[in-house]
């Protein structure tokens, strides 16, 4: 008998058809012999309607502890929903909200971290042969009132249970049946993977592939916890994701992953000298504006340079705006900005011991015409910046020359 946590996204308890194909699942575990806790998001949409009906009464102005009160409704409609299916279906089972665990955050609302998670409660009702049902997304704060961990926060709160539940693993059920080589809707010869590790998923959920939240990955490498992504209408094995040492040999490069979420700022004729960078990237942080790829080139007389990084396409206009206003003060010639631009990046462990990852890169996008704007680097990825227009024959093209093509 081993102690598992499931989590449902909210594709997977869409309706109450699927709600009750939920319960079937986690019956099936029930009837194997495990102890199981359940994580569920809102109903799909749900969330959506939450948050437009709260802009829609005051928009912009609300209280931020309100406003999560609202917003962690859906999860708890979820929960009671599930604890009702499987009480139907003969499975002992209880709703948990996250103030009744309690699961104690800290920060502030709608983008609380998880401070700690007392488990007594959850202890004791999966030792009295009960299935814990328990609302994601929202926990207790310090000061006593609901608290929401932002969008995708219920992979966070599944991980962070099974990190303190100690389970034998966290299975996250969406509605895609793994973690693949590369998104298949762009690619059709994109191969799922059988395990990863913690490394590699973090990278690739922070390039954009969007199968787990990063968060949650990243909770998962700090406590060991190993997770298996899976899917909710198909009954087989999903990609687990796992450490280092639970993976015999890995591959050099194990996924290509892209982000659309990228704009691109150029800074034409900026002044080279001391203390310029800092008057630059220093407001940016204090808008809270993150900036990712860097490059930056001096002209021939040493007087001057140019900038090209990236921020996040929702913050492009607020960037523009801001390095505008610093063009006298900081000695900046022209501030040109591109939303037509994607972020591709091949990720893989493999790449500590082996050299000529970047090479490939570089002399396959070379091959096909396509020209690289920026690149950034680090011990497991390789990122370029490219014209959107190229990224399918891009993703195609590395796909193949890494020898990920499903044969």
């Amino acid at each position: 008998m081993a102690l598992l946590v499931q989590k449902y996204g909210g594709t997977s308890v869409a309706d109450p058809d699927r709600i009750q194909n939920v319960a079937r699942l986690v019956k099936r575990a029930v009837d194997e012999g495990h102890q199981v806790a359940v994580v569920v998001s809102a109903m799909a949409g749900t969330t959506n309607q939450l948050v437009n009906w709260v802009d829609e009464i005051d928009a912009g102005h609300f209280d931020p502890a309100e406003y999560d009160t609202v917003v962690a409704a859906g999860e708890q409609v979820t929960s009671g929903l599930l604890a009702i299916a499987l009480n139907k279906q003969g499975v002992r089972a209880r709703s948990f909200q996250g103030w009744q665990i309690p699961l104690l955050t800290e920060g502030g609302h709608a983008k609380a971290r998880i401070g700690s998670i007392p488990a007594d409660n959850l202890k004791r009702a999966l030792d009295e042969g009960q299935v814990a049902v328990i609302s994601g997304f929202q926990g207790i704060s310090e000061a006593g009132r609901i608290a929401t961990l932002g969008r995708g926060g219920s992979d966070t709160s599944a991980v962070a249970i099974a990190a303190v539940l100690g389970a034998e693993r966290c299975d996250i059920y969406t509605d895609v049946d793994g973690v693949y080589t590369t998104d298949p809707r762009i690619h059709e010869k994109a191969q799922k993977i059988d395990r990863i590790t913690y490394e590699e998923m973090l990278e690739l959920a922070s390039l954009g592939a969007k199968v787990l939240q990063t968060r949650s990955v990243a909770v998962a490498m700090q406590h060991r916890v190993r997770v298996q992504v899976l899917s909710s209408f198909e009954d087989k094995p999903g990609t687990l994701v796992v450490g280092e040492d639970e993976i015999m040999e890995s591959n050099i490069v194990t996924g290509i992953a892209h982000s659309r979420d990228e704009a691109k700022i150029t800074l034409a004729g900026v002044n080279d000298k001391p203390g310029v960078a800092a008057g630059i990237f220093g407001p940016l942080a204090e808008a809270n504006i993150n900036v990712d790829m860097i490059v930056q080139s001096v002209s021939s007389d040493g007087a001057t340079t140019s900038m090209t990084f990236t921020v996040g396409k929702a913050d492009l206009i607020r960037a523009k705006a801001l390095l505008d206003s610093l063009k006298s003060s900081v000695g900046i010639e022209r501030v040109d900005a591109d939303g037509n631009v994607v972020k591709i990046s091949v990720v893989g462990v493999g790449m500590r011991s082996h050299a000529g990852v970047a090479h490939t890169m570089f002399r396959t996008l070379s091959e096909r015409g396509i020209n690289i704007q920026a690149i950034s680097t680090s011990e497991i990825k390789v990122s370029v910046l490219i014209a959107s227009d190229y990224m399918e024959l891009a993703i195609r093209s590395l796909h193949a020359a890494y020898g990920l093509d499903a044969s």
